[in-house]
């Protein structure tokens, strides 16, 4: 019997652990290099399929039409790739949303939920998309995305899209939200952005993270100096977490993280928080929750 919803299907945040730019190619675009790990806290979402061929999202998501909703633009692509792929249309979905991740948190919270839709949807239609065709669907519309399908730590290079699973500190993360959203175009057209870190290897990431227990000392996120200059929060976030650990910024900002080798640690620090900041624990995940509510609930034809 072929499954008509999906519902709890989780959309992790993610952090990265580190963030470098190596340069700048001739289409605007950055080189990076940088480490995804997920954490086990972020949006869910729920689907139910639709005879009409109708995609929407049913939760108000403010500050974000449905049109322009990543997971709206990406499940439209899904529906061409089935149209392709199997000669008839395909079938509608609602998408309901728990928004718990900010936006402009450098969290990847819209980028994840996109992530989830195409592997909730792929697996509700019976589209049959590999994983590797979902992050290709993916990529024109963020080089975060295909990570999440990729489903594990990852050590990315390129754009972000050149993914290559790598074994991080099995650790616990407190991570603070400075209550500002921090718009990633603003950082990386910044003058003062540095775009010359010299590459690292794989192998010298993994080489570090064998000596420790919790992630520390590889590093560094090179958009961090930027957005600290332009929003004050940022910066007295990561100087109240650094006197317990080696704090530092995800992605282009605004959320600060610090690892921790226990629950108890992490809980510890999370009590003293300054009540002006969110704030909240999450254990590293290795792999990507979703693919076990898809085998639980999604009976194939």
């Amino acid at each position: 019997m072929r499954a008509t919803s999906l519902h709890d299907c989780p959309a992790p945040a993610k952090l990265n652990l580190f963030l470098h730019v190596n340069g700048r190619r001739a289409d605007g675009y950055h080189l990076l290099q940088t480490v995804f790990q997920m954490v086990d806290h972020g949006d869910v979402l729920h689907f139910d399929l639709r005879a009409d061929g109708r995609i929407r999202r049913t939760t108000e998501v403010p500050g974000v039409p449905e049109e322009s909703d990543l997971i709206v633009r990406a499940l439209l692509l899904l529906q061409a790739a089935y149209q392709a792929r199997h000669g008839r249309p395909a079938p509608g979905i609602d998408v309901a949303i728990d928004k718990r991740l900010p936006m402009g948190g450098g969290l990847g919270g819209g980028s994840s939920d996109a992530a989830t839709a195409l592997m909730a949807a792929n697996a509700l239609w019976q589209a049959g998309l590999s994983r590797e065709e979902l992050m290709a669907l993916a990529l024109p519309l963020g080089a975060d995305i295909p990570f999440f399908i990729f489903g594990e730590t990852a050590f990315a290079e390129g754009v972000g899209e050149a993914l290559q699973p790598v074994a991080a500190p099995d650790c616990w993360y407190l991570v603070i939200e400075p209550g500002v959203a921090v718009p990633t175009a603003a950082i990386f057209c910044s003058e003062q952005l540095t775009r010359n870190t010299e590459p690292v290897r794989i192998t010298d990431f993994s080489r570090h993270t064998m000596k420790h227990t919790v992630f520390e000392g590889f590093g560094k996120n090179d958009l961090q100096a930027v957005a600290v200059s332009l929003f004050p929060p940022v910066a007295q976030a990561i100087d109240w977490l650094s006197a317990h650990g080696d704090a530092r910024m995800t992605g282009s900002g605004a959320c600060v993280f610090c690892a921790f080798s226990s629950e108890a640690e992490a809980d510890t620090v999370l009590r003293q928080v300054p009540g002006i900041w969110t704030a909240w624990k999450a254990k590293a995940l290795m792999h990507h929750t979703l693919k076990t509510v898809l085998q639980v609930s999604v009976v194939l034809e």
